[in-house]
C-alpha cells in the first residue's frame, strides 16, 4: 500500500468521504496510487454514500463533471465522475 492511499484512507475515515481535490491533492503531496487503491477508495466512496443515503450536492456534481472533461474513458475517476453525474442528473 502506498503511503498516498493510507492518508487518505484515513482521511476517509475522519469525513466519511473524499472529494476529488482531496484526492489529486493527495496525489500530489505524497505520489500517485495503484490503480488496485484508486478503484477500492472509489468504490469505498459509493458504498458510504449509499449506506447514508447521501444526497449528491452540487459541488460533487460540479467536480465529477470537470473529472469527466479531464480523465480518460474508462479510467477509475472518470467511471465513479459517471457514476455521480448520472446519479445527481436522474434526481434532478
Amino acid at each position: 500500500m502506498t503511503e498516498t492511499f493510507e492518508k487518505l484512507k484515513a482521511l476517509l475515515e475522519e469525513q466519511g468521504t473524499l472529494s476529488e481535490a482531496d484526492i489529486a491533492g493527495m496525489e500530489a503531496e505524497q505520489g500517485e496510487m495503484t490503480d488496485e487503491e484508486r478503484i477500492w477508495l472509489s468504490a469505498e466512496i459509493h458504498d458510504r454514500m449509499q449506506r447514508a443515503g447521501d444526497e449528491i450536492t452540487v459541488e460533487q456534481y460540479l467536480e465529477a463533471t470537470q473529472v469527466l472533461d479531464s480523465a480518460e474513458p474508462g479510467s477509475p475517476e472518470y467511471e465513479e465522475a459517471q457514476r455521480i453525474v448520472e446519479a445527481f442528473e436522474s434526481a434532478a
